[in-house]
């Protein structure tokens, strides 16, 4: 059985002790009231230590939201995946869209981010999405393919049993726009289609694949619904814990 996964990305927000407070109140939350999924919270790198140990793991697992693409050495300001390791955290987020726009990531640098991160022992929530423009071309399924392609696609079956890939069409971020249920469950089920072509259909049975893009307390359940979405990668309505709560209860 593939794991239902609700997992928050926080982005650049909030201060240390704002993470922290939020950290308590969502872990108070589901130490009361245990959720039906994994629930991951995916923090900026110096809260990550701070919320690692507060959080009772068996609820929620932590996150950080990249991680470099060098193992070690003279490169000021990056964090490597063993770094990320040492603070508690389970899992990464590669590949988001924001840092292929503002970071000019490229697939090579995060096929070597998914190793190092794989070789630490971090799991990883790859993210693939297509833009608006590629959408409107009708070329969604060969961006996503070439993503995945370029990325995780050459990692062994075992080492591929640590990602969850995460789509995220990228018109339906931040916008308030958020793809239909039918447009989601489409590439959700394209996604693992490529997967069992790569692995064989085993695998991709177990493999978890979430929606992100404007996922929210609202359409959560509607999204959730369908047989190819196990869950959601949720950006801005996980920084409220009630809001995050009623994602992860609508996955329940």
């Amino acid at each position: 059985m593939r794991k239902k996964i609700v997992a928050g990305n926080w982005k650049m927000n909030m201060n240390l002790q704002e993470g922290i407070a939020l950290a308590k109140e969502l872990n108070e939350m589901l130490v009361n009231d245990r959720p039906n999924c994994e629930v991951v919270i995916c923090t900026p790198f110096i809260h990550l230590a701070s919320v690692a140990q507060l959080v009772d793991e068996n609820v929620i697992k932590v996150g950080a939201e990249n991680c470099a693409d060098k193992e070690k050495g003279a490169f000021t300001g990056e964090v490597s995946a063993e770094m990320v390791k040492s603070t508690g955290a389970q899992y990464v987020i590669l590949g988001h869209s924001e840092r292929r726009a503002y970071q000019k990531e490229t697939y090579e640098m995060l096929e070597e981010k998914v190793k190092l991160a794989i070789k630490n022992g971090l799991k990883v929530i790859f993210c693939v999405g297509e833009v608006l423009e590629e959408r409107e071309a009708n070329i969604q399924n060969k961006c996503v393919k070439a993503a995945m392609d370029g990325s995780v696609m050459n990692l062994s079956e075992e080492e591929f049993r640590n990602i969850t890939i995460a789509y995220e069409p990228v018109w339906a971020i931040g916008t308030g726009k958020t793809a239909t249920a039918e447009q989601a469950q489409e590439m959700h089920a394209f996604i693992r289609s490529v997967i069992a072509e790569k692995y064989g259909q085993a695998v991709a049975d177990d493999t978890t694949i979430l929606y992100g893009g404007s996922c929210n307390a609202k359409n959560a359940a509607e999204l959730f619904a369908n047989p190819d979405i196990d869950g959601g990668l949720i950006g801005g309505a996980s920084l409220k814990a009630a809001d995050f709560k009623c994602i992860i209860d609508a996955r329940g």
